[in-house]
């Protein structure tokens, strides 16, 4: 059996499609068409720089598709993947919570814990259990008013 850059980007396809089952982002699998659609192309005699430039047109096309058109598909409903830090849980309520290991208290905002500092007072330690209204983020710490000195004003 003679090797050809056709058996090149079949088995590039299949190890871009293989991979995809570690990340489940859509990304290897669009890559992994794209070189099993220039292999097509390889086949039907198109020169090297050629098989390049169909390899840079399908990944152009199919990627993008992939990941604003048919990645939100296999997201779970109510989830915005990116969202943390923006500012899109400005003035949300939360639960403040002390972390086990070192006694932190923090605030859980999209399943992550963050250190918490009152933008008043800079107190970084409240009693488990405070209500309080997440204003924004100094790094990795969350900003918040206490709800009871919210109410005082």
């Amino acid at each position: 059996m003679e090797w050809s850059l056709t058996h090149f980007w079949l088995i590039l396809a299949l190890v871009l499609c293989l991979a995809e089952l570690t990340s489940g982002v859509l990304l290897l699998l669009a890559l992994g068409i794209a070189a099993g659609l220039t292999a097509l192309v390889s086949f039907l005699g198109a020169g090297f720089e050629w098989q390049l430039v169909a390899m840079g047109v399908f990944s152009g096309i199919l990627v993008p598709v992939a990941i604003r058109w048919i990645r939100p598909h296999f997201s779970p409903k109510g989830v915005a993947y990116g969202t943390t830090g923006t500012g899109v849980e400005s003035g949300r309520r939360y639960q403040t919570l002390k972390r086990d290991f070192d006694g932190a208290t923090g605030i859980k905002v999209n399943g992550d814990f963050y250190r918490l500092k009152v933008a008043d007072s800079h107190e970084t330690e409240l009693p488990e259990g405070t209500e309080v209204v997440f204003d924004h983020f100094d790094g990795t710490t969350a900003v918040v008013h206490s709800v009871n000195r919210n109410k005082e004003h």
